[in-house]
C-alpha cells in the first residue's frame, strides 16, 4: 500500500467517525426540550393526544326548549385555542355569553367562540359563557348523560359526556334570530 492512499484513507476515516461522533452528541442534546419529552406529540405523528379536556362538565335538566351545558375548558398545550361551534344529538346548540342589556341580562351568540389560552382555562357557568342546547327533542332528565362535541378553530374535535343536574338559577332572556318574543332560560 503506498503512503499517500493509507493516509487519504486514514482522513476518510476519521471524518466519518467525527460526523457520526457529532450526530450521535446532537441526538443525546436533545434533553428534555422535544415535545415526546414535554408530554406532547412529535410532529408528523398521525395520534394527537388530547389538548382540550372539559371539567367538571354537566347539562341543566330540561323538560323541553333550552338548556345549557357548563364546565371549565382546559386547555394542556402550548398555544391558544378557540372553540367555534358545538354539536350534540341531543339538541342544536350555540356558543353564548351573557351580557347586561337594558338593566337585564341577555344571552347571545359568542362572537369569535370561546378563546382558552395556553397552557390556561376558561370557564362555562350559569350567567356568563356557556353551550346552549337550542331545541330539545327530548326531555333532559337527572342523571342522564349528554355528548357533545366541541369543534376547534383549527379544524379538531373533543368529545365529552356531561351529566344532567337540576338547576334553577340563570334567568337570562334570548331572542333568536327572527322571532319577535325573548325565551327564557335558566
Amino acid at each position: 500500500m503506498r503512503p499517500q492512499s493509507t493516509l487519504r484513507r486514514s482522513v476518510r476515516v476519521l471524518v466519518a467517525a467525527g460526523a457520526l461522533a457529532a450526530t450521535v452528541g446532537l441526538a443525546g442534546c436533545g434533553g428534555t426540550d422535544t415535545p415526546a419529552a414535554k408530554g406532547g406529540t412529535p410532529t408528523g405523528s398521525a395520534s394527537v393526544g388530547p389538548v382540550l379536556t372539559v371539567v367538571d362538565p354537566w347539562v341543566k335538566t330540561a323538560d323541553s326548549g333550552m338548556s345549557a351545558a357548563f364546565g371549565t375548558l382546559r386547555n394542556d398545550s402550548d398555544s391558544e385555542l378557540t372553540v367555534v361551534s358545538a354539536a350534540s344529538t341531543v339538541s342544536p346548540m350555540e356558543l353564548h355569553e351573557v351580557v347586561m342589556d337594558g338593566g337585564k341580562m341577555a344571552m347571545r351568540p359568542k362572537p369569535g367562540g370561546f378563546v382558552i389560552p395556553a397552557r390556561g382555562t376558561h370557564e362555562l357557568k350559569p350567567g356568563a359563557d356557556h353551550l346552549m342546547l337550542m331545541d330539545l327533542k327530548a326531555p333532559i332528565r337527572a342523571g342522564e348523560q349528554v355528548t357533545v362535541t366541541l369543534m376547534l378553530k383549527d379544524g379538531r374535535t373533543v368529545a365529552f359526556t356531561a351529566p344532567a343536574k337540576p338547576f334553577a338559577g340563570g334567568n337570562e332572556t334570548y331572542v333568536p334570530s327572527g322571532s319577535p318574543s325573548p325565551m327564557t332560560h335558566g
